[in-house]
């Protein structure tokens, strides 16, 4: 986020964060949605603090810009029925709400639990001799991750997949086609090729379970399956 807050500065272009999947991430201290000009949480049943729907989160330094974004959500309003803006109806629901309002009391808790499990993946895989199988994930040492996924890199992706599911783990690609080789971006003239970091990771990510529930033994279970795949290739 330095960089490219370094790289659009200049250039007077206002970054938006996407922080949809790390609320309680950190860099060097400073949270994640707090970056940037606006920062974006997703509530997702599936993310780390999720709703029982849809909904969301801005967040943003700017007052003035806070006071607009609250306008926008309810039909560009400030007040009953006086439109200053064209905007939209996005406000959060109740029920969201109060779903959320009880969850954000243990998201600290779960992401340590998630932090725990990453722990304990990445000694299993040392343990199992299979780091030069299979790439862990990265933590930079400034950085605090709070794991809404624990995605491994092989070259033998699709069969691992495939295996894995065979043995009753779950796993899951993010994701499969990278955005520039997208149909919706095809006119912007991207070729295979052309972005081959972005594409190889592409063919070789593959998220295994992190939730906060898991257990030891669940954990131990994905590791000696993983480690029974490469006995067996």
């Amino acid at each position: 986020m330095e960089t490219i807050n370094q790289i659009a500065a200049p250039k007077g272009i206002r970054v938006i964060e996407d922080a949809c999947q790390a609320i309680g991430a950190a860099r060097n201290g400073v949270r994640a949605g707090g970056f940037a000009y606006t920062g974006c949480f997703s509530f997702f049943p599936s993310k780390n603090l999720g709703g029982f729907g849809d909904g969301g989160l801005i967040t943003t330094h700017e007052p003035d810009l806070a006071d607009r974004l609250r306008a926008l959500r309810v039909h560009g309003s400030n007040s009953d029925y006086h439109h200053h803006l064209i905007g939209m109806n996005s406000r959060l629901d109740a029920l969201q709400a109060a779903v959320l309002q009880v969850k954000l009391k243990y998201v600290e808790g779960w992401t340590n639990k998630r932090r725990l499990n990453a722990e304990r993946y990445q000694q299993g895989f040392e343990d199992a001799g299979l780091l030069d199988r299979i790439t862990l994930p990265y933590v930079d040492r400034a950085n605090y991750h709070v794991y809404n996924q624990f995605t491994i890199r092989s070259p033998e992706r699709d069969q691992l997949s495939a295996y894995l599911t065979q043995h009753g783990v779950g796993n899951k690609i993010y994701y499969p086609v990278p955005l520039h080789l997208q149909e919706c971006y095809q006119e912007l003239g991207y070729r295979n090729g052309q972005l081959p970091v972005s594409e190889k990771a592409a063919k070789e990510v593959l998220s295994i379970p992190i939730y906060s529930e898991l257990t030891s033994e669940q954990i131990t279970y994905v590791v000696e399956t993983i480690k029974g795949f490469f006995q067996k290739s």
